[in-house]
């Protein structure tokens, strides 16, 4: 451990994460008081939060790279952690107007489902799933849905909680 520097670092996770739940306590309000906006506002959160937590535990540039190793052997954090892959919040929201773009590009006919509301759960009802929601929420299971691809949000809310408790003994805040 790198004393001061990686209490730091730890305290920052502790509070990404603890964002990230706050974010979630927003987003789990009942679906009849469900705001639209308060429910994209609050993913936003989650994924940029986790997004913060893995860019500490796994720098993009490689002059950091021993800080993420030193603070994911202290955490005993895997890289099969859900929080190491950072393609959700890229898709949903750092990177949206690439992905608008190349959509398409490659797609002519017109046709745009965006920001879905249980978009797999509504259309199975009838015999018809969607080949792409470009963004969705699926309040039944908690899961997003970018085009094809599926991410778990009580996965994540899980490894941050475990994350958490791997931090208590070195962070400086509560």
């Amino acid at each position: 451990m790198k004393g001061i520097e990686d209490m730091v670092f730890i305290g920052e996770i502790v509070l990404q994460s603890q964002i990230a739940k706050r974010a979630t306590e927003r987003l789990m309000v009942g679906d009849e008081d469900r705001d639209h906006i308060e429910t994209w506002c609050s993913i936003q959160t989650i994924l940029v939060a986790a997004g913060n937590v893995s860019k500490i535990l796994w720098p993009t540039k490689k002059k950091y790279e021993k800080r993420g190793e030193r603070l994911r052997q202290l955490l005993k954090v895997d890289n099969d952690s859900p929080l190491f892959d950072r393609n959700f919040r890229n898709n949903f929201f750092e990177h949206y107007d690439e992905r608008v773009e190349e959509y398409f590009q490659h797609n002519k006919q017109g046709g745009y489902s965006d920001l879905g509301m249980n978009p797999h759960f509504n259309s199975s009802l009838f015999g018809y799933m969607p080949s792409y929601t470009h963004r969705g929420y699926n309040s039944f299971n908690n899961t997003l849905v970018f085009r094809d691809e599926i991410l778990d949000l009580n996965e994540l809310f899980i490894a941050l909680d475990n994350l958490v408790n791997e931090c208590k003994p070195y962070a400086l805040m509560p």
